[in-house]
């Protein structure tokens, strides 16, 4: 059955379940990141944070081979060298970017079907 929700009370339903959904997808993108993150000294991994806003929400790493190593283009400096290339190297990267909007989707229909 669905939810019976005054008109007047609309606004601050949809907000509310749009807050819910970015807190929700950002946590989960936070733990794919840390999940997929390649560990050598487990620093990379254990640096990712998370920033919420009201509507929006952002994960991110400032280590400075963060970058090359999302990408898929280099290794940390301990791995043996100032970020030392691999061949074939998969920018995980754009794999949790595709889950985490899967999941936004699947989430967002979810919440509709419910309202």
């Amino acid at each position: 059955m669905a939810r019976q929700i005054r008109i007047d009370q609309i606004d601050d339903y949809a907000r509310d379940q749009i807050r819910t959904l970015i807190k929700a997808a950002t946590l989960e993108a936070d733990r794919r990141l840390k999940l997929l993150t390649p560990v050598d000294t487990g620093r990379l991994r254990s640096n990712w944070q998370i920033e919420q806003q009201e509507f929006s929400g952002t994960v991110y790493n400032n280590l400075p081979y963060a970058e090359p190593v999302v990408a898929g283009t280099g290794f940390p400096p301990s791995w043996g060298g100032e970020y030392r290339t691999r061949q074939g190297a998969a920018p995980f990267l754009a794999v949790v970017q595709k889950d985490i909007q899967t999941y936004v989707n699947t989430e967002a229909d979810r919440i509709g079907r419910s309202s």
